[in-house]
């Protein structure tokens, strides 16, 4: 029987699949997945039948009609997920894992259906994610002194950072790549210790978000701030990173992130205020190509004609 591995190319997407492989190995799978926003990715698998399926931090919803086809062609489905799924399927060949709860990630998720086995790797997840808070306290249980809890944090960080882009030219490493690459450690302190790719990712990051430092808002209130970065490759990386570091920095400020796309239309990025992770995908959502979860959403193509409808939908969105 054959076997796919579906997911997101993100650290979360990543963190989650290596738990999962590390406890359950399935050295043959076909890995299907792309950049960060890359999302509707069991398109690729239409012609799967009678296969093991696993698919990981990617929306239901986005992918319901792929998957619905894929259900009737005798296929094995597990699905573990934290974004908007709308209804799920009722099927005795899918096993659905759907938690929406701000404060998680699929990471966790997978952490909880194994115990917490390999835990330092959904911590690493769960940094990558933005969810501080939520990876200090899981790692609680796993004693690390400071320098090691940092090691995990700037490693989620990196994964993250690498999954962002219009396409892979804009990554440094495709995310397939870089699993395959993250697969060969146990344990992610002798991957942040040892791997020659954590080395580039960090030179790339420094330079990055050395640039997005530059920028100014171009709208801020009391609902937040919207940033706007051009069109250029070191832009795109950075836009997940950088929107999650200004939202760090303004706890009680929403942040959107505004990246000119090649035909002058926009790739929008948005972080709920972090003392109040609702209202992003309720959001993004309102516009064409839109869609996320509560505390961080974004918009792969905005048109440029819906520039300021974007903006006072923002501020009204997050208007206190």
């Amino acid at each position: 029987m054959a076997s796919f591995d579906v997911f997101n190319g993100d650290a979360d997407g990543i963190c989650a699949l290596q738990q999962l492989r590390l406890h359950d190995p399935r050295p043959d799978a076909g890995l299907v997945t792309g950049v960060k926003r890359d999302i509707r990715l069991l398109d690729r698998l239409k012609d799967a039948e009678n296969s093991r399926i696993t698919v990981l931090d990617i929306s239901m919803a986005v992918n319901r009609e792929p998957l619905l086809a894929l259900l009737t062609r005798g296929n094995t489905i597990f699905y573990a997920d934290h974004h908007f799924s709308d209804d799920i399927p009722v099927s005795p060949a899918l096993k659905a894992h759907i938690d929406p709860a701000p404060q998680t990630c699929t990471s966790l998720i997978i952490d909880k259906l194994l115990d917490g086995k390999y835990r330092h790797w959904a911590v690493v997840g769960a940094f990558g994610d933005n969810l501080d808070e939520t990876a200090r306290t899981a790692a609680q249980s796993l004693r690390l002194g400071d320098a090691q809890l940092d090691a995990l944090r700037e490693t989620g960080i990196l994964l993250n950072y690498n999954g962002y882009g219009a396409s892979i030219n804009d990554l440094f490493y495709p995310p397939d790549r870089l699993y395959q690459h993250v697969h060969q450690f146990a344990d992610p302190l002798e991957f942040h210790a040892n791997s020659s790719i954590l080395l580039t990712l960090r030179k790339g990051y420094k330079d990055d978000m050395a640039r997005a430092e530059a920028a100014k808002p171009i709208q801020q209130d009391s609902a937040g701030r919207v940033f706007q970065l051009p069109d250029a490759s070191w832009a795109r990386r950075v836009v997940g990173v950088f929107s999650n570091t200004l939202a760090r920095r303004e706890p009680d400020l929403a942040h959107a992130l505004l990246t000119l796309n090649a035909d002058g239309s926009l790739c929008v990025s948005v972080r709920a205020p972090l003392n109040r992770r609702y209202g992003a995908d309720e959001l993004c959502r309102r516009f064409p190509t839109g869609g996320g979860r509560a505390a961080a959403a974004g918009i792969n193509i905005l048109p440029a004609e819906l520039k300021n409808d974007f903006l006072a939908a923002f501020s009204h969105q997050f208007f206190v």
